[in-house]
C-alpha cells in the first residue's frame, strides 16, 4: 500500500496528478463534497448558537469507507482540493468524516495542475484554515436558513412547491425590474442625417452632430442643405492608443465566452473545469487579474518569440473589486508556448479565448491616428461630422479585442479619410434623414446579468453559474424568443436639389437568448419586494458578501454575523405568514360581454390561468390556461376570451370526435382518449381536422416504432425501442433487458422473470470502483 494518500474532488483532476508524483502516492477523488446539510429539516441547530448537522451523502457512503480504509494504511494523508472557500471546506469535511488525525494530515493547494505546481505544493504543506471554513459554513447555513424559511411563506402565500433563495431572488428582481422598465418605455422617434460629400473621387461620409426631433425639422433642415455650398471647417488629427484588457477573471471569461462563443454561463463554467483538470489553464473560479512573475516572463517570451520585441510590453493589472477575496492568479494557460489544445470543440474555442486574453494583456498598446473631419456652411444651423480612424501600430489587436456586453450600438468610425484642409469646397452628394427611435434598455442576457452581479457587489465567482441556472430550473425566468413587430418609418433623401419622401418598415423588438421573467417569478418577485425588502435589497446582499470576506480574514466570527441576521429575519417571516395577503398578481381584464361577469388575469395553482366570474358567485366560476407566450401581464381583454373559445371540436376522425384544447402543456388535440401535442407552427384557434389528423397518424406511427412486441396475457406488458436500446414496461414501470436478451424471441413468462430480477442499483461504490487502477 502506498505510503501517501492524496484526496482531490474530481476523479479527471486524480488521473493527472497521479502521472505526477511517484509510486509512493495514490491519488483519490471526494467528487466534491462527501457530506453537507442533513437534507430532513432545518439541520441546523438555533438554539446550540446555529450548530450545523452534517451527514454523509447517501451516494458517498460507500467513497467513504474506502478512503478511511486507504487514510487508515497511509502514513500521510494530504487533502488536495481547491484553494478557495468551498475547496477548504470539502478538506475540513474529508478530516472530519475521515477521522483523520493533525499530525499525519497536510494540507495542500496549488492554483495550477503542473509538474511544478504539485510538487511545490509538497514542498510547502500548510493546515486547514479554519477562518476560509467559518466563511464557507457562514454562507452555508444563511442559504439554507433563508430558503427553510421564506420557501414555506411561498408555498402558503403564492403558490405549493416555490422556493426562494438569497442571492437568486435578487438575481430575479434585477430581471423584473429591468422587464417593468421596458413595459413602461414610451419610445420617442428623431431624425438621424448623413451627407456624402466628394472631393474629386474620394467620398466623404459623415452624420449631422445632432439629431431633428420632428420630420417638419428633418425636410426644413434639407431645404437649407438645396442652396448652400459645403466646404470644410476645420480637420483634426490626433494620435491616439488602445490599451489590452486584463486577463480574465471568473466573471469576464463567462461574459466574453458568451458574447464570443454563444456560450451559456454554465457551459462555460463545465469546459474551463474540464480545461482546468487537464493541466490546460489555471484555476476558473477567481476574482483576480494578477498575473505571477514566472507567468509575466512566460507571456514575454512566447510574444517576443511569435510576434517580434515591439510587440511586448509586461504589466501588472490590479484588481479594483472590493469584495476580490482569493489569492489566484487570473485565468490564464498553464503554457504560454501552447497557442492551441487538443479536445473537443468547446475546449479549443475556450482556450483559445483565454490564451489570445492573456498573451494581449501582456502586449504592446495599439497606436491609432484619429482624425476628425467637419463640414458645413455659416448659414446652415449644424455641422456635418465625420471620423476615421488608422491603426499605425496594431500591438495587441493582433491577438485580441474585447467585446462589448453592453447592448449599445456603438459610434461608427470610418477607416482612412481622404487629406483635406480647412476651407476647402466639397461637392454635396446626397443627404439622407433617417427616421430612428429611442430604443428600451435590453433585456439581459446571461454575460450582462453577470456584469450587473458583479458591479452589485452579489454573489462571487463561484456563484454566478448556478444562481442563472437555479432562476430558470424554478421558472422564475425563461429566455423567450421574440419574432418583433413590423414597424414604418420615413426616409427622406436630398439628391439634384430634390427631396424624396420614402416609407419603409423594420422588425422591432427581436430578441434572441433574452432572459424574460416569467409570470410567477413576477408574482414571487413582488412578494417578496414587499415583505422582505431587506433580504431583496440589493445593498444589504452585497453587505452580507462582504461580512463572509470578514469572516475569511478573522475579523468577525460566523455564528454572531448569522444571530444578527436570524432575528429579524425570523421574526418578518412569522409576521408575514400571519398578516399577509395571498399574492396572486390578480389583473382585472373587464367584464364579459354577455354575463357582465367580471375576467381576471391570475396565478392558480397550476399555473397563469384566466377566470370569469368570482368565486363567491353561485355559479361556477370558468377557467383557461393561458398559451405558452401569454402572460397575466400584458393579455389583454379580445386575448382572454379568445382562451374560453376552446375546447373547439373541429371534426371525426374514425367516427369520434376531434376536439383541441390548450393545457399546461401547450395545445393539444384529444382523440378517442389519446392526446396529441399540436405543432409550434399550429394554431389551436385556427387548426383544421385534416391537420389534426396528419399530427395523429403521425403520432402512431412514432409510437408503432418503438414497439417491439406485445402479450395476449397481459396488455399493460411492452417491449420497446427506447433511447437507450430496448426494455420492458409494464404498467407505468420500466425494467433493464438483460444484455444478451434478443427482445423478439421473449416470452410472457421470461418479462415476468426480468421484472422480478433487477439488478440492484449501486450508489457511488460504482464510480469508485471504476476508477481504481
Amino acid at each position: 500500500m502506498s505510503k501517501n494518500l492524496v484526496i482531490v474532488e474530481s476523479p479527471a483532476k486524480a488521473k493527472t496528478i497521479e502521472n505526477y508524483l511517484g509510486k509512493d502516492f495514490i491519488v483519490k477523488s471526494s467528487y466534491g463534497h462527501v457530506r453537507d446539510l442533513a437534507n430532513k429539516g432545518l439541520a441546523v441547530d438555533i438554539e446550540k448558537n446555529f450548530e450545523p448537522q452534517y451527514e454523509v451523502s447517501p451516494d458517498k457512503k460507500a467513497l467513504v469507507t474506502e478512503l478511511k480504509k486507504l487514510a487508515k494504511e497511509a502514513e500521510t494523508v494530504w487533502l488536495a482540493t481547491d484553494e478557495d472557500r468551498e475547496g477548504e471546506a470539502i478538506s475540513w469535511h474529508l478530516f472530519e468524516t475521515l477521522g483523520l488525525k493533525k499530525d499525519k494530515t497536510k494540507r495542500i493547494a496549488f492554483n495550477e495542475i503542473t509538474k511544478t505546481a504539485i510538487l511545490r505544493a509538497i514542498e510547502n504543506p500548510r493546515e486547514i484554515n479554519d477562518k476560509l471554513v467559518d466563511a464557507q459554513q457562514a454562507r452555508r447555513v444563511l442559504d439554507r436558513l433563508v430558503g427553510f424559511e421564506l420557501s414555506p411563506v411561498l408555498w402558503k402565500k403564492v403558490k405549493p412547491s416555490l422556493s426562494a433563495g438569497r442571492v437568486q431572488s435578487v438575481a430575479v428582481r434585477l430581471i423584473v425590474e429591468r422587464e417593468r422598465e421596458i413595459q413602461s418605455f414610451a419610445s420617442e422617434s428623431f431624425y438621424k442625417l448623413q451627407g456624402q460629400f466628394k472631393k474629386g473621387k474620394d467620398l466623404i461620409k459623415a452624420d449631422l452632430m445632432h439629431n431633428l426631433g420632428t420630420l417638419d425639422e428633418a425636410r426644413s433642415f434639407l431645404e437649407e442643405c438645396k442652396t448652400v455650398d459645403f466646404s470644410v471647417l476645420d480637420v483634426q488629427t490626433k494620435p491616439a492608443k488602445k490599451s489590452s484588457a486584463a486577463p480574465f477573471t471568473t466573471s469576464t471569461l463567462q461574459q466574453e465566452a458568451s458574447l464570443k462563443l454563444g456560450f451559456s454561463v454554465t457551459r462555460t463554467m463545465q469546459v474551463a473545469q474540464r480545461l482546468y483538470e487537464s493541466g490546460r489553464i489555471t484555476y476558473m473560479r477567481t476574482d483576480s487579474v494578477n498575473l505571477s512573475k514566472d507567468a509575466v516572463s512566460a507571456a514575454q517570451s512566447a510574444i517576443i518569440s511569435n510576434y517580434g520585441e515591439a510587440y511586448s510590453q509586461p504589466k501588472q493589472y490590479t484588481t479594483k473589486s472590493a469584495g476580490a477575496q482569493e489569492a489566484h492568479e487570473a485565468i490564464r494557460p498553464t503554457n504560454f508556448n501552447q497557442s492551441e489544445v487538443d479536445g473537443d470543440r468547446d475546449e479549443v474555442r475556450l482556450y483559445d479565448l483565454i490564451w489570445k486574453r492573456a498573451i494581449a494583456s501582456q502586449m504592446a498598446d495599439a497606436k491609432l491616428e484619429r482624425t476628425t473631419i467637419k463640414i458645413g456652411n455659416e448659414k446652415l444651423s449644424d455641422i456635418f461630422q465625420a471620423k476615421g480612424e488608422v491603426i499605425l501600430f496594431d500591438g495587441f489587436l493582433k491577438v485580441y479585442l474585447e467585446s462589448n456586453v453592453d447592448d449599445e450600438e456603438e459610434e461608427e468610425t470610418a477607416g482612412l479619410l481622404p487629406k483635406v484642409t480647412p476651407g476647402e469646397p466639397l461637392q454635396q452628394n446626397g443627404i439622407t434623414a433617417t427616421q430612428r427611435f429611442s430604443r428600451p434598455p435590453a433585456r439581459y442576457v446571461e454575460a450582462s446579468l453577470v456584469k450587473k452581479l458583479e458591479e452589485l457587489g452579489i454573489g462571487r465567482p463561484s456563484t454566478y453559474a448556478p444562481t442563472i441556472s437555479t432562476i430558470q430550473k424554478r421558472g422564475y425566468v425563461e429566455k423567450v424568443e421574440r419574432e418583433g413587430e413590423e414597424r414604418k418609418y420615413t426616409v427622406l433623401h436630398l439628391a439634384s436639389d430634390t427631396i424624396q419622401e420614402e416609407t419603409k418598415t423594420e422588425i422591432t423588438g427581436r430578441d434572441r437568448n433574452k432572459l424574460s421573467p416569467t409570470d410567477i417569478g413576477i408574482v414571487v418577485n413582488d412578494f417578496l419586494v414587499e415583505h422582505f425588502d431587506k433580504v431583496m435589497n440589493y445593498n444589504f446582499t452585497a453587505n452580507v458578501e462582504k461580512q463572509f470576506d470578514d469572516i475569511a480574514q478573522g475579523m468577525i466570527q460566523w455564528t454572531e454575523m448569522l444571530k444578527e441576521f436570524y432575528g429579524p429575519f425570523h421574526e418578518n417571516v412569522e409576521n408575514t405568514l400571519e398578516h399577509s395577503e395571498r399574492a396572486t398578481g390578480e389583473r382585472t381584464l373587464g367584464t364579459h360581454p354577455e354575463s357582465g361577469k367580471p375576467i381576471i388575469a391570475r396565478i392558480g395553482r397550476f399555473g397563469p390561468m384566466i377566470q370569469i366570474g368570482d368565486s363567491e358567485d353561485e355559479e361556477k366560476p370558468q377557467f383557461a390556461s393561458l398559451k405558452g407566450n401569454q402572460s397575466i401581464n400584458t393579455i389583454t381583454l379580445e386575448e382572454a376570451l379568445d382562451l374560453f373559445k376552446l375546447p373547439r371540436i373541429i371534426g371525426e376522425f374514425e367516427n369520434k370526435e376531434l376536439k383541441v384544447n390548450n393545457g399546461r402543456f401547450g395545445p393539444y388535440v384529444q382523440h378517442d382518449g389519446a392526446f396529441t401535442s399540436l405543432g409550434k407552427e399550429d394554431d389551436p384557434m385556427t387548426i383544421t381536422a385534416e391537420r389534426a389528423i396528419e399530427l395523429i397518424q403521425a403520432k402512431r406511427a412514432a409510437d408503432k416504432a418503438k414497439i417491439i412486441k406485445t402479450f395476449d396475457e397481459d396488455k399493460s406488458m411492452q417491449l420497446l425501442n427506447g433511447r437507450y436500446g430496448a426494455y420492458l414496461k409494464i404498467g407505468k414501470n420500466n425494467f433493464k433487458l438483460p444484455k444478451d436478451a434478443v427482445p423478439e424471441d421473449l416470452t410472457y413468462e421470461q418479462c415476468i422473470e426480468i421484472s422480478q430480477n433487477q439488478p440492484e442499483k449501486k450508489k457511488g461504490a460504482r464510480k469508485t470502483t471504476r476508477k481504481k487502477k
